[in-house]
């Protein structure tokens, strides 16, 4: 008898979500909103003003203990042991061949009383029951750590765009648009709904655009997504999430990284310490920076109409070189935007290249990342 499939899991925020008329998919194992109104409105709608995410399905697990800060420089390529109290690192967790098990965010977080070390670590919902196996299997040789996985008793909230600073102001005991970027401090929140709330704010988020991601309990998190639909942030859905992160040249896990590419290959060198000694994967990632990596993540602009997607050739004088990992059309640069991996000889930007769109061939050409920069102020 053939396995069944485990239900869906669902977020703290679901029922706002069918109340708003969220078109509901299933994502990484939990029913997700794909979209409320236009996918290219959402994402425009964060590109010119604010709007909110439930991202609450992404892991959540704490860290503590005298052992946590070696657990995690064990198991992560940034150097953790340097992170300061209020302050989050993106990171990877690798295997020993040097492959990207999934991509997140660390964080030193801080309760006042120094008393022990408290370490966050924010994954990728798909890849949870992996990531919490993968720290089990080396938990052993760090015995002084306790690992907590909150993701279910908590929910997580991005607010992104170039009024999310604004907003959020409006709503804290405290002041969200003086945090640097890659803070992460307890802030509390009025919802209007009682007594203010105690959360968790980083200035972190996964769309190219100035924005925080708001941690609190899930009890709490309806009350905080009215009020911010109250005070006139868009509610946005993954399809936007996908459009905005992919104009940006932000990885996804599982498309674009995976257990067979390095962070190397991903063009992610900047987020690996190789002088950090004893993080799994570093030998086989030393090997490779010695002997050249083969592949090379590129950008690039597909010249005429048609959406490159994933696994789709990249092509040089008839000859497959590479594929596609991620594509779409992009509402900000009005224009086919692509990902994929390449022979390094044709990595440089200005490299023309070939894709198949399902047996068309389109040209194609290798960009400077990202597609994608927000204006500074």
């Amino acid at each position: 008898m053939a396995a069944s499939t485990p239900p869906l899991l669902r977020t703290p925020l679901n029922a706002e979500h069918h109340a708003a008329g969220g078109r509901m998919v299933p994502f990484g194992g939990w029913e997700m909103p794909l979209q409320y109104t236009s996918i290219l409105a959402e994402a425009r709608a964060v590109r010119s003003s604010v709007g909110i995410f439930d991202v609450s399905h992404m892991a959540r697990l704490h860290v503590r203990g005298e052992d946590a800060t070696a657990f995690l420089d064990r198991v992560l390529t940034a150097r953790v042991a340097v992170l300061r109290p209020g302050r989050a690192r993106y990171t990877f967790l690798l295997n020993e061949e040097g492959g990207i098990i999934d991509d997140g965010v660390v964080a030193r977080l801080d309760d006042g009383s120094g008393a022990e070390d408290h370490l966050l670590l924010v994954c990728n919902a798909a890849t949870r029951s992996t990531v919490l196996a993968w720290l089990d299997r080396w938990a052993g040789e760090f015995p002084r750590q306790q690992l907590h996985d909150a993701t279910t008793e908590t929910a997580m909230v991005a607010v992104q765009g170039p009024q999310a600073a604004a907003l959020l102001d409006s709503l804290a005991q405290g002041k969200p648009s003086a945090m640097r970027p890659f803070a992460c401090v307890p802030m509390t929140l009025d919802l209007s709904s009682g007594a203010p709330t105690s959360t968790l704010v980083s200035r972190t988020g996964y769309t190219g655009e100035d924005g925080f991601e708001v941690v609190l309990p899930a009890a709490d998190a309806p009350a905080l997504w009215r009020r911010l639909v109250a005070e006139g942030a868009v509610a946005c859905g993954l399809g936007s999430r996908d459009t905005l992160r992919l104009e940006a040249a932000l990885m996804l896990s599982g498309t674009d990284v995976g257990p067979t590419t390095t962070p190397l290959e991903a063009a992610q060198d900047r987020f690996v310490n190789l002088e950090k000694e004893g993080f799994l994967g570093r030998e086989a990632l030393l090997r490779m920076q010695a002997q050249g990596a083969p592949r090379r993540m590129v950008g690039f602009h597909v010249l005429v109409q048609g959406i490159p997607r994933t696994g789709y050739a990249l092509t040089k004088e008839g000859a497959q070189v590479g594929e596609v990992t991620s594509g779409g059309y992009s509402p900000t640069l009005d224009r086919p935007i692509g990902l994929g991996y390449v022979a390094i000889e044709h990595s440089t930007p200005g490299t023309d290249l070939t894709v198949d769109l399902r047996g068309r061939a389109a040209p194609a050409r290798v960009v400077r990342l990202p597609f994608y920069r927000r204006p500074q102020s």
